[in-house]
C-alpha cells in the first residue's frame, strides 16, 4: 500500500461521484432526525430527559451509518425510525400510567441548595461537581448562596433557583471564580466565612484555625453578604 495516496485518502474505492450520493444520504438522515425531534416537541437537549436523550443517540448512530458508508441501505435506517418513535410514544403513554417508571427513565429533581447551603448529603450522590454548580448558579445572577432560598437540579439538567427576598439574605459562600476570593485556613480577623467544599457559614475569631463541623474541611472564604443585583 503507498502511503499518502491522495486518492485512496480521499475516496479510497469510491468514485468521486459517491461524494454526490452522500449528500443525499446526509440530507435523509437529517430529516429523519428532524422529523424525530418534532414528533417529540423538544426544541434543544437541554429540555431532553435521559429516555430521550438515549434515543437520539440510537438514531443518529443508524443515521451516520447510513450517511457514509455505501453498503448501508437507507430503507432499514427508515424502520429504525419507526421503531424509535413507536417506541417513543409508548414509552410516553406508560409514564403517564405509571409514576414508578417515570422515575426509572426520567429520574427525580433533586434538592442542592437550602435555606444558603448546599444540601450537602444530597449532592454527594450527583454527578456535577460544586464548580458546575456555580458556573449554572451565576447564570442565574447568582453571587453567593446566602441568596438562594432554594436551589433544585430539574430532571433535564436546569437548575431552578427561588430567592430570598432581600431584607433576608445571609451571609454565604461565595460562587464567585477563584481569584475574586481569597482563601484562609487561619483566619485573619473576626466575621463570617464559608467553608469552600460545603458553604457551612462559621462566625471566627481572628486566630482561629479550625477544621468545617459539617464536612471537616480546613479552607475558608470570607462570607459574602451582598443582596442580588437584578
Amino acid at each position: 500500500m503507498k502511503t499518502f495516496d491522495l486518492q485512496r485518502m480521499a475516496f479510497d474505492e469510491m468514485p468521486p461521484d459517491f461524494l454526490f450520493e452522500v449528500a443525499v444520504r446526509s440530507f435523509y438522515t437529517f430529516i429523519l432526525v428532524f422529523l424525530f425531534l418534532k414528533i417529540t416537541g423538544r426544541r434543544g437537549v437541554r429540555q431532553m430527559s435521559l429516555f430521550e436523550v438515549l434515543i437520539i443517540l440510537t438514531l443518529g448512530s443508524a443515521a451516520g451509518d447510513v450517511a457514509f458508508y455505501h453498503d448501508v441501505p437507507m430503507l432499514p435506517v427508515f424502520v429504525v425510525f419507526i421503531t424509535l418513535a413507536c417506541l417513543y410514544r409508548l414509552v410516553m403513554w406508560l409514564m403517564n400510567h405509571s409514576e414508578k417508571l417515570e422515575m426509572l427513565f426520567e429520574g427525580k429533581a433533586k434538592v442542592i441548595i437550602e435555606e444558603g447551603e448546599f444540601a450537602w448529603e444530597k449532592m454527594q450522590s450527583q454527578n456535577m461537581t460544586e464548580f458546575e454548580f456555580f458556573m449554572e448558579l451565576r447564570l442565574h445572577s447568582v453571587e453567593h448562596l446566602g441568596q438562594v432560598r432554594l436551589a433544585i437540579l430539574e430532571t433535564n439538567g436546569q437548575i431552578s433557583v427561588y430567592f430570598f427576598p432581600d431584607h433576608l439574605v445571609r451571609p454565604g459562600l461565595s460562587i464567585l471564580p477563584e481569584p475574586c476570593n481569597e482563601r484562609f485556613e487561619t483566619v485573619p480577623e473576626d466575621g463570617d466565612y464559608a467553608c469552600i467544599r460545603c458553604s457551612e457559614v462559621v462566625t471566627f475569631n481572628a486566630g482561629d484555625k479550625l477544621p468545617c463541623p459539617r464536612c471537616k474541611n480546613h479552607v475558608w472564604v470570607r462570607a459574602c453578604t451582598a443582596k442580588r443585583v437584578t
